[in-house]
């Protein structure tokens, strides 16, 4: 990568440099050489829910379509339209938010607001253009006002995404956010403390980590750091897929 691009995506993180011998140098970086063992897993998860065999041998087509004319919750009522998910569907990384907001709701894609640029300048300083993940949620409707969703609204939706994971088998799922995270972890711990962990999600229980929402590093940029220990930890983890 362009070292002034990577220069930028590291600076929408709000990571600063040092200069050695006048050569920029990403601080965060200097540990990204040296080989850190990973902890070992956590106790595999719950197996994906009996609902899945509900999408059981829809492509990828047949799936959006579903996914469009679904009225499982009441949600349907007051969508503008569904945002089904968006991306490389021969992707190694997929990368779970919990719901669309308003602006995702009026575009029909994840991740398009100020939010969504920021998500791109997090995974374009690990070497991941968007073009290259897979983008999705795990509500594929806005909730009103932009609230929680419910725990019948996540049951309800959560089918459509473990077909799109088993239709993308990717090496590793990225949740970003607490409320994401606690719906396909079925927990109730805290972000902070399933962080730095692996994971593991569905019948294929594939490795799954957590880190902070972009939207929540917008008001709380103090924790941009953290997240990108994050993003390093769980290219880690890929690696070793």
């Amino acid at each position: 990568m362009n070292s002034e691009l990577r220069q930028e995506y590291l600076a929408a993180l709000g990571l600063k440099t040092w200069t050695l011998r006048g050569k920029p140098v990403a601080a965060p970086e200097a540990a990204v050489s040296r080989e850190v063992p990973l902890p070992p897993p956590t106790p595999a998860q719950q197996p994906a829910s009996p609902t899945l065999v509900r999408e059981a041998g829809a492509d990828w087509a047949e799936l959006r379509a579903r996914v469009a004319a679904c009225t499982r919750c009441s949600l349907s009522a007051t969508r503008t339209q569904t945002v089904f998910g968006v991306g490389n569907l021969n992707a190694d990384w997929l990368i779970v938010g919990e719901a669309p907001g308003a602006e995702e709701d009026r575009k029909g894609e994840p991740f398009v607001g100020r939010a969504g640029q920021l998500l791109n300048s997090m995974l374009l300083a690990i070497g991941l253009p968007r073009e290259q993940v897979y983008i999705a949620n795990v509500l594929k409707c806005r909730p009103p006002g932009n609230r929680d969703p419910s725990p019948t609204e996540a049951a309800e939706c959560l089918p459509y995404l473990e077909r799109q994971i088993a239709l993308l088998k990717p090496k590793i799922m990225l949740v970003v956010g607490r409320i994401a995270a606690q719906n396909l972890l079925r927990t109730d711990k805290t972000l902070g403390s399933l962080r730095q962990q692996v994971h593991r999600f569905g019948l294929s229980e594939v490795p799954l980590v957590v880190t902070y929402h972009p939207a929540y590093l917008l008001r709380t940029p103090g924790d941009k750091r953290k997240a990108w220990e994050d993003l390093k930890f769980a290219r880690a983890v890929c690696s070793r897929v």
